[in-house]
């Protein structure tokens, strides 16, 4: 079974890993919706049949990086849920 790396931290730096987490995804969050509006903007005014694949490239790729993001921002809060800060 893997280690749980958040153990070795000190308080200070897992509260810190977790704002810059929480941060992070929320960064993500806010693009990937801007992304999505981008995207249903395009389809409307342009139609499915003249737009590029290439422009359907962000909205898949996003959520796989996202994904990693959310892991590491749940496991940092089982860490300090588990000591109580």
């Amino acid at each position: 079974m893997k280690k749980n790396t958040y153990e070795e931290l000190s308080n200070e730096k897992l509260l810190k890993k977790r704002d810059l987490f929480k941060g992070v995804s929320i960064g993500f969050g806010v693009i990937f919706l801007l992304a999505i509006g981008i995207m249903i903007y395009i389809l409307s005014v342009k139609g499915l049949k003249n737009v590029s694949i290439a422009t359907l490239v962000p909205i898949f790729t996003l959520p796989i990086i996202f994904m990693p993001i959310l892991i590491n921002l749940s496991l940092l809060n089982k860490e300090i849920k588990s000591r109580k800060l």
